[in-house]
């Protein structure tokens, strides 16, 4: 009783310095409606026993559908070198190698990756990944903005829907003025953007390939903004395409950023991501989170530690260029890993990736069904899908995780279904989707 009463005393002496009369003001700004004003419904604590009997159950009533769904997150293969050597405990548990010294196979795996990362994207820098896409998308931008000092940001509309809705986030709190394009056809009007300019603009948004799977023209868009000194961010939330396309940077991107999952990380019902983040050297001191340099120590032996170090847990405190904690340091080494792994034959999946959404599509129209959009795509198609909702539904009961109806996040595009294909579907799979569809769809 005496412990109880002495830490009543101190929560009431620490009230008392900050000034509140209780800790219920701690949390004011928590809409009352938000708060649990009741103990939360859970079952009793069972044994190991009854909880590896319960798991497993619950495991076998897992239902395996065949993905035919992206929209920002994708189902590609992932080798078991990949699973096995992430999972070495060396790797596994540790953590953000602040001592250089008892830190250098950490700090190897980091700088590989960021190597990678920049060759992929054609940029200079890379740091040591982000959260995820929508938040590294949102860091481009406020690096954009501290370089340009200009607070004013175009965002094309086919940017990924969550992403543009995470930035809105942080620039009501930023005090960042976000104004979107309205695509046309499914693509970001060049001369949309080259009106909206003025010299209160300093950053301008795309994605390629974007939601709809369709490409950019980012060497257009770059020409606009170059003419004005905008800097152009360009989002890539399907990374397996950059092992086929242009990279963004030889496109005229000044910044890359965007979704690194498919790389060696699984979709995991959403989650974790890797966040991508990388840009031209003129970037380099306003980068967020950290980068691993390598050098050579007083016995001439390659070493590699922390170059640069923005992060407010480090040295700059309140300088600090964002107050991102962790680098998902596990991700990026399972990325470093894969892409390791696949060498020069990402191309070749890429590849894969492409002919099999080819094929999909051509079989797709000789069954009457063209797609909305004719421009070059990579992986994924928008597909008009009277009664969407119900077909999904149905098709999920088939087995198949068929597309993703987009008409929540663009209204013109009622019943459109964005399909994708990755080598995780076969033909032979993707011709009995088809069928599938055919006969539900006119049921």
């Amino acid at each position: 009783m005496s412990y109880i009463s002495n830490t009543e005393s101190d929560v009431r002496k620490m009230l008392g310095v900050i000034g509140a009369d209780s800790i219920d003001d701690l949390f004011a700004d928590i809409p009352p409606e938000a708060r649990l004003h009741e103990p939360l419904s859970l079952p009793d604590a069972l044994s190991e026993i009854e909880t590896d009997t319960l798991l497993k159950k619950i495991a076998n009533s897992n239902n395996a559908l065949l993905p035919f769904a992206g929209g920002g997150s994708y189902c590609h293969y992932i080798p078991a070198a990949v699973d096995q050597l992430s999972s070495r405990s060396e790797f596994y548990t540790a953590y953000t190698p602040y001592q250089p010294e008892v830190s250098q196979g950490t700090l190897n795996a980091i700088y590989e990756y960021q190597t990678m990362i920049c060759r992929l994207t054609g940029m200079d820098v890379a740091n040591a990944s982000m959260y995820d896409g929508a938040t590294a998308c949102v860091e481009s931008v406020l690096m954009s903005v501290r370089m340009s000092g200009k607070n004013r940001i175009i965002v094309s509309d086919t940017v990924h829907p969550n992403y543009r809705e995470v930035l809105r986030t942080y620039g009501w709190a930023a005090g960042l003025e976000i104004e979107e394009t309205e695509s046309s056809d499914g693509k970001t009007g060049v001369s949309d953007i080259t009106q909206r300019i003025n010299d209160n603009v300093g950053t301008v948004v795309i994605q390629s390939p974007n939601f709809f799977g369709i490409i950019e023209d980012i060497k257009k868009i770059a020409g606009c903004t170059k003419e004005h000194s905008v800097h152009l961010v360009v989002v890539v939330t399907e990374a397996m395409s950059l092992g086929l396309l242009k990279s963004p940077g030889e496109c005229g991107a000044d910044i890359v950023c965007g979704e690194g999952q498919s790389f060696g990380n699984y979709q995991g019902f959403g989650g974790p991501g890797l966040g991508i983040l990388a840009a031209k050297e003129t970037f380099l001191r306003r980068m967020p989170g950290r980068l691993v340099g390598k050098t050579v120590d007083a016995e001439d032996n390659t070493a590699f530690c922390l170059t640069i170090q923005t992060r407010e847990q480090h040295i700059r405190r309140e300088n600090a260029t964002s107050n991102i904690c962790s680098n998902e340091g596990l991700c990026a080494l399972r990325a470093a890993i894969y892409l390791s792994l696949k060498g020069k034959n990402l191309r070749g999946i890429a590849e894969l990736n492409h002919r099999l959404t080819c094929y999909m599509k051509n079989k797709l129209v000789e069954n009457g069904i063209d797609p909305v959009f004719s421009h070059p795509f990579f992986n994924e198609i928008l597909i008009n899908c009277a009664d969407a909702d119900r077909i999904i539904g149905s098709m999920r009961a088939e087995g198949y995780l068929f597309g993703i109806d987009i008409s929540r996040w663009y209204p013109k595009y009622k019943d459109c279904v964005l399909l994708c294909a990755t080598e995780c579907v076969t033909t032979e799979e993707i011709d009995q989707m088809i069928s599938t569809f055919i006969r539900v769809r006119g049921s």
